[in-house]
């Protein structure tokens, strides 16, 4: 049996993974249903698994954070905390990360050799590149996509699916947090012509 891989991505209305301008994180629409919903993900146990990218954004965004950040928010430390497997070839041990490794291997062989080795979930927060690859190669089980309510047209960054494969998505679950927030989990599968 191979263990499930989650890849889980906060995004707009319109699509994007960040925006700039004045917007804040989680574009200043975090309440406290999707905080404790976050936590009680990242609590479970789980292997973590990052692209070189995201890693790098998220020990430099700890880094210049304070206490009070909402980078320093409970989910975030409990997924800190998780066994992390970093997918890089640039990367190197030891990393500013407490349960890290760092595999310099193809990513999608990497993930596909976890996803059979694993006793426990795999799970990826943001990692854009690495995860149209696996979603391309058919190793994503579910999406996770947290949907925040903004359009952020002429801010917008890092669009989640750009080049992505065609998918077809069963909706798996669905979770309204804060009365204003939208988790949808679905099951992808690459789209084949009829």
């Amino acid at each position: 049996m191979t263990a499930t891989y989650t890849f889980d991505v906060f995004c707009s209305l319109d699509g994007f993974a960040a925006a700039g301008g004045d917007w804040t994180g989680y574009w200043g629409k975090q309440g406290p249903e999707l905080l404790a919903h976050r936590l009680a993900q990242y609590e479970a146990e789980q292997r973590l698994v990052l692209g070189a990218i995201t890693f790098r954004q998220f020990t430099q965004m700890l880094a210049d954070s304070t206490e009070d950040s909402d980078v320093r928010d409970p989910w975030v430390t409990a997924m800190r905390a998780l066994p992390t497997t970093v997918l890089s070839t640039t990367l190197f041990e030891p990393l500013d990360w407490p349960d890290a490794t760092v595999v310099d291997d193809d990513p999608v062989d990497a993930v596909r050799r976890l996803k059979e080795e694993s006793p426990v979930p795999l799970r990826s927060h943001g990692s854009l590149l690495l995860n149209r690859a696996l979603l391309a190669a058919g190793l994503v089980d579910r999406l996770q996509v947290t949907v925040f309510p903004v359009v952020t047209g002429r801010t917008g960054q890092q669009p989640v699916f750009e080049g992505a494969e065609d998918l077809d998505l069963e909706l798996l679950e669905q979770h309204v947090l804060d009365g204003r927030t939208l988790e949808l989990t679905y099951r992808p599968t690459l789209h084949r012509p009829a």
